[in-house]
């Protein structure tokens, strides 16, 4: 330490010899002059880091807490800055759920979490992936979106990166600051357009965020892996541009050229400062950037759009398994959806692709099997010339109708699907309607949090006397109908990302297509169990997700491999034994 001080000079003199030796801190040598210094001089924040115990502790991918043994107390230089308890993995994890179930409160929770992966993330994963039911609604849809609402207000450790306006023709420098730099994945939003709660600007970031933690806890890949990014282009909120704690640039969205100039600089300083194999997950943008981002970059990057394309992937799969109750073929059946952006499009030409490689009938020709309804009513051949491009190719000859209910009448659908992000829509008359055409309706009410659900489990179950096949995009309980126990489905995106991107990084894929997608979907309904299907379940439970998602990647790779995108080669013999091989396990790591 005393020949680093030399090193460092002060004005020709070493620091150490500064005029601060009688010591202002409590009789401590003042060092580094910062106690001497007045407010408005700039000083330099000198810090030496030394292999020590207390650094340790503070350093979330190696600490254990209290499950240091004695041997690494000693050799870690530990003695002291614990209690002398020694607690194994699993009674942290014991100790930790039951402090959880006390908070009533479900951001308690979330903030709770986020201070315990901040803290030890080996902990933070295992107690998410064994009690993975319980807490995905806690690190992710529905309370991370109250999370994000107040972000600003809990905001305690910053996570990921933030890229602003201000780093304009900065970001390769930007990237470069993060610590890690064997990233696999990046999931990024620009806060526009978040689950259904609108533009929430920069506090977007718990989506990334939270996305990420499933990418290690139910796909396996190491968190060291995982980089969060938000790109801060201002927002267009008003409550967050008078709100004094907001933690972004306050002034509205920048649009057009200057934004999409940044994105530019953004997507080439990925690719320059991670190779051709990093995967970039789009998350949250608005409808008019989101198809366009896909659709430029899905040519010259590894890009996916969760909420285009994971989302018709986990629904495409519960309708192929739904099969199994409904009976026939997915061309035996007509769709109609309410709401016609990114998720609606999406699914749609999801499905019409399936029927189409099922058929092989011309995707022109599948896509008459699937109806959208906008607020302007159904999506129609006469109304083309006012429609949003991503719209157009379902509009289908038929009269202009303006309400759901009449759609329905006039289209009768077997599959009723809400990706409107509005609240009640799917109304008593609609279900009603729906039961009155179908021996077994299938309805998804798949918009987020659960407070924009098209309708709740109870209401579908008894507006159609529990003959309804339900599944939601946020979890409802159980239902009890009649003295029969109805399980809703959750056709939670969770079931298809982790795994599709752990596929995607074992192959080293270096671009996406929808026979990816495809796969993914198919290896997903192949999980649902005859047991899960007497329960009225077209989705396996989250318990196996682990399990599930080995199987998923191990679909993709095979894909990827197929058609030719793959660059690590190789092709392992085993694709599930060698997914599952890749996971991230959260288990304690013994230390010499």
């Amino acid at each position: 330490m005393g020949s680093l001080l030399k090193e460092i000079r002060n004005g020709g003199h070493s620091v150490a010899d500064t005029e601060s030796k009688a010591g202002f801190g409590g009789g401590v040598e003042d060092v580094y002059g910062e106690d001497c210094a007045t407010e408005d001089q700039v000083l330099t924040p000198w810090t030496a880091s030394v292999a020590s115990g207390y650094t340790l502790l503070r350093d979330p991918r190696y600490n254990k807490g209290l499950a240091f043994t004695e041997k690494e107390r000693d050799a870690h230089y530990l003695r002291g800055l614990l209690p002398p308890a020694i607690l194994t993995q699993e009674l942290q994890e014991k100790k930790l759920i039951q402090n959880l179930r006390q908070y009533e409160v479900p951001l308690h929770r979330y903030i709770a979490m986020m201070d315990l992966q901040e803290r030890n993330e080996g902990l933070f994963y295992k107690l998410l992936i064994d009690n993975v039911e319980e807490l995905l609604p806690v690190v992710y849809t529905p309370t991370v979106g109250e999370a994000c609402q107040k972000y600003g207000s809990i905001f305690r450790h910053p996570q990921g990166l933030y890229i602003s306006l201000r780093e304009k023709g900065k970001i390769l420098e930007v990237l470069k600051n993060w610590p890690e730099r064997g990233i696999q994945v990046i999931v990024v939003t620009d806060g526009e357009r978040i689950l259904g709660l609108g533009d929430l600007g920069c506090q977007g970031m718990g989506i990334p965020v939270g996305k990420l933690s499933l990418y290690t806890a139910l796909g396996g890949v190491p968190p060291s892996a995982c980089l969060p990014i938000t790109i801060d282009v201002g927002t267009n909120n008003e409550k967050l541009l008078n709100d004094e704690f907001y933690i972004g640039i306050k002034q509205k969205r920048a649009t057009g050229q200057e934004y999409a100039e940044l994105l530019e600089e953004f997507m080439t300083a990925v690719k320059q400062n991670y190779g051709e194999k990093v995967l970039v997950q789009f998350e949250d943008f608005a409808n008019h950037n989101a198809f366009e981002l896909l659709s430029k970059y899905s040519k010259t990057h590894l890009v996916f759009n969760d909420d285009i394309q994971g989302t018709a992937s986990v629904v495409l799969a519960g309708l192929i398994s739904s099969l199994k109750l409904l009976g026939g073929q997915l061309a035996d059946h007509t769709f109609l959806f309410l709401g016609a952006g990114e998720a609606g499009t999406g699914i749609a030409e999801l499905i019409a692709l399936e029927i189409s490689k099922k058929t092989n009938a011309p995707l022109e020709e599948t896509r008459k099997k699937v109806w959208l309804v906008d607020s302007k009513g159904l999506i129609v051949k006469s109304r083309i010339g006012s429609l949003q491009h991503f719209k157009k190719p379902w509009a289908h000859d038929h009269e202009p109708i303006k309400e759901l209910v009449d759609a329905v009448k006039a289209i009768k659908p077997t599959v009723l699907i809400g990706t409107s992000g509005v609240g009640k829509t799917f109304t008593r008359e609609v279900v009603e309607t729906m039961a009155s055409l179908n021996e077994k309706p299938l309805i998804l009410a798949l918009s987020n949090p659960t407070s924009q659900s098209e309708c709740t489990a109870e209401e579908a179950y008894a507006w159609t006397k529990g003959r309804a096949i339900f599944a939601s995009g946020s979890p409802f309980d159980p239902v009890e109908y009649e003295k029969k126990l109805l399980v809703p489905g959750q056709a939670n995106n969770a079931y298809i990302f982790p795994g599709f991107g752990l596929g995607l990084i074992m192959a080293g894929a270096i671009r996406v297509h929808d026979d990816m997608l495809l796969a993914a979907s198919e290896a997903l309904a192949a999980q649902v169990t005859q047991e899960n299907y007497d329960k009225g379940l077209i989705y396996p439970p989250f318990t196996n997700i682990r399990k599930i998602s080995a199987n998923i990647a191990a679909k993709v790779a095979a894909k990827v491999y197929e058609l030719g995108l793959a660059s690590n080669l190789p092709r392992p013999k085993d694709l599930v034994k060698y997914a599952e091989s890749c996971m991230y396990s959260p288990l304690y790591r013994s230390y010499r």
